[in-house]
């Protein structure tokens, strides 16, 4: 199966509704709303909406803790896609819990007729080697609950092995604007199959008010490589 194998919701016109579960790694520079920006700019409508707290895992999720609310917005509307975002160390430090909880959620968000999408996290700026023991724990509970996942963790990887220049992170975790694009051009492909080559490298949203702002600012040298990259990555292990 090819990635975004589910566009047909697209070619129809229906906005596609995701919600985003998780903590900082999802919220820095704002990538629900990137996505969602990225989307526009194609002709292509996805509604997104989080749950997230920093420094929150899925059992906090799960057990309504640090005030998430994960499972009353799972009932609060229909969802097409729901992203799980577990907290970065979890597959290393906790891996049972890692898996009892993520299986929980596929198996709450499947009862609910949405489709989970496992956002596997990244090898932190000072210790890229944990990239090793996080892709062997995601690749357990993809097998294990037959699901989809985003490999985040490895594009990172990716991008550091061709570009070391190109600064991906905030501090020695979270990702800077750079590395939102690129999770934003990732869930772009996943969730439509569309090339992300024309989308802009100047980010908007709008305001209440109807007024613009914007998201990011990259450079278009940036902007051809992280699309590239994602656009002749390997995807075949990210879909069901």
């Amino acid at each position: 199966m090819s990635i975004g194998s589910n566009f047909s919701q697209t070619k129809e016109k229906k906005a596609i509704r995701v919600l985003f579960v998780g903590n900082s790694f999802t919220y820095f520079f704002n990538l629900p709303q990137v996505v969602s920006s990225m989307a526009k700019s194609q002709g292509v409508e996805i509604i997104t909406r989080q749950s997230t707290v920093g420094g929150s895992n899925l059992e906090e999720h799960w057990k309504e803790q640090k005030g998430t609310i994960t499972r009353k917005l799972l009932d609060s509307l229909k969802w097409d896609y729901v992203v799980l975002n577990n907290h970065s160390t979890s597959a290393i430090d906790t891996p049972e819990d890692f898996m009892e909880y993520g299986t929980k959620f596929i198996e709450l968000v499947r009862s609910k007729g949405a489709k989970p999408i496992i956002m596997q996290t990244w090898g932190y700026k000072s210790n890229p080697l944990m990239i090793r023991p996080i892709m062997e724990g995601y690749e357990k509970l993809v097998n294990s609950t037959k699901s989809a996942y985003v490999p985040a963790g490895e594009l990172f990887m990716e991008v550091r092995k061709w570009r070391p220049d190109l600064e991906l992170f905030q501090d020695d975790k979270h990702p800077s604007s750079n590395g939102t694009y690129l999770l934003g051009l990732a869930f772009f492909k996943y969730f439509t199959s569309l090339s992300t080559a024309e989308i802009p490298f100047r980010l908007t949203t709008t305001d209440k008010d109807g007024e613009k702002l914007y998201l990011l600012f990259m450079s278009q040298e940036d902007t051809d490589f992280l699309q590239q990259l994602v656009d002749n990555f390997d995807f075949k292990l990210a879909t069901e």
